[in-house]
């Protein structure tokens, strides 16, 4: 079984797990009721590292055009609903969880 994150957007939570076996779980910032975080299964189509203004040290892009995983340059939202759709994590967290995964990693968002 391959890897795979679940986001929980009500947990404020992102799960890395391999098959059904939990590897890390990271806090997270999701989008706010008017830009909700999009639910479905999507697929990681790219990584950017430094783009730049609010997206922190690293960009990681979904199959679903302009969303993304990424860090951000405001850690004092995180746990909350603020973005616009975007996942945003820890710049710490989002350079972990990208040294952990690959291009083309399934990624299920959720409530």
């Amino acid at each position: 079984m391959a890897k795979w994150i679940n986001v929980s957007t009500a947990k404020h939570q992102l799960k890395l797990f391999d098959g059904n076996r939990l590897i890390k779980t990271y806090p997270i910032a999701v989008g706010k009721i008017l830009t909700p975080s999009p639910p479905g299964t999507y697929t990681i189509i790219n990584k950017q590292p430094h783009p730049g203004g609010p997206f922190g040290v690293l960009w990681m892009g979904l199959s679903k055009p302009h969303y993304g995983i990424h860090g951000t340059n405001n850690p004092g939202s995180i746990g909350k609903n603020v973005s616009h759709g975007c996942i945003r994590m820890f710049n710490h967290d989002v350079l972990d969880l990208s040294s952990r995964v690959s291009i083309g990693t399934p990624v299920v968002i959720h409530k």
